[in-house]
Order: C-alpha cells, then sequence, then structure tokens
C-alpha cells in the first residue's frame, strides 16, 4: 500500500514497530530510522545507490535487522505542490519496493534538505561532514515530520 495520507498509513501499521524514513536520490538513499513508540527519528547511513535490485536488497536487509514495519519516503515535490520529474521517479522507486510488502508513505519532503543544512551550517558542522551526513539527516526531518503528523 502507497499512501499520502498520515491517518492511512498508521492505519495500515501494526500496533507499533520502527518506522524507516527515506530520502532518495539519484546516487544516494539517505535512511532514518524511528523508535518503536514512535517519538523521534535518527539518521542512521546513506546507501549509495547502484542497480535498483542492490538497492533492494539493502533495504531488504534494512528492514530485516532493524524490524522495519512501513517506510516513510520523501516525495520531492514543485514549490507549488505539482508533480516533477523526480516525483515521478520517487513514485516509481516505491512502487519498485512492494516486494518488502510495507506499507508505505510519501512524505512532502519540500526544504527537508535545506533546513538540514541550515542547522547543521548552525552547528558549525564542516562542509565535508555535511555532505556526509545530509542525506540521512535529510531522511530524519522527513520521518520525524511524518511521525508528528500521525501521533497528533
Amino acid at each position: 500500500m502507497i499512501t499520502t495520507a498520515p491517518s492511512d498509513f498508521a492505519a495500515a501499521l501494526p500496533g507499533g514497530g520502527r518506522l524507516a524514513g527515506l530520502d532518495v536520490g539519484i546516487k544516494t538513499i539517505g535512511v532514518a530510522l524511528c523508535d518503536a513508540g514512535w517519538s523521534f527519528a535518527t539518521p542512521d547511513k546513506t546507501i549509495i545507490r547502484k542497480k535498483f535490485a542492490a538497492d533492494l536488497d539493502a533495504l531488504r536487509a534494512l528492514v530485516a535487522a532493524q524490524s522495519v514495519v512501513g517506510l516513510v519516503i520523501g516525495l520531492p515535490l514543485n514549490m507549488n505542490g505539482s508533480d516533477s520529474p523526480r516525483t515521478q521517479s520517487v513514485r516509481a522507486f516505491a512502487r519498485n519496493l512492494a516486494p518488502l510488502a510495507l506499507p508505505v508513505l510519501l512524505w512532502d519532503e519540500r526544504w527537508s534538505t535545506a533546513a538540514v543544512e541550515r542547522a547543521m551550517i548552525a552547528a558549525d558542522v564542516s562542509r565535508a561532514k555535511r555532505a556526509e551526513r545530509v542525506d540521512s539527516a535529510a531522511a530524519a526531518f522527513i520521518l520525524q515530520g511524518a511521525i508528528d503528523a500521525m501521533v497528533h
């Protein structure tokens, strides 16, 4: 099941369990995880994209190792809310995750990377460290937004 409605996503989930947030880019996939109580999201890692089969294998391993029950994927909409070519690519990526048999929430990610970059700059994180961490931090930002929408 793929949805953009947090309430539908929450209804499709088992009573609890960890969620994974994904910031899907052309070259990387930022990954974040939340606790089983859906209180807070934390950056986890960045997957270097190869072929989709390798991406799926990496995500399958993550789901198994972390007991993930649902995925929140950042949806890169245009500023006016319309779809862009990247939006279509992310929607296709989400559809191709069907073998994982997990509910998927597509969450508006506008400004997520910019917000994370600003926070890292304010925290005086070096440019090299920002480049290393921005994808997983953006995934955490996306996941936290979805968690907040579902819980409140």
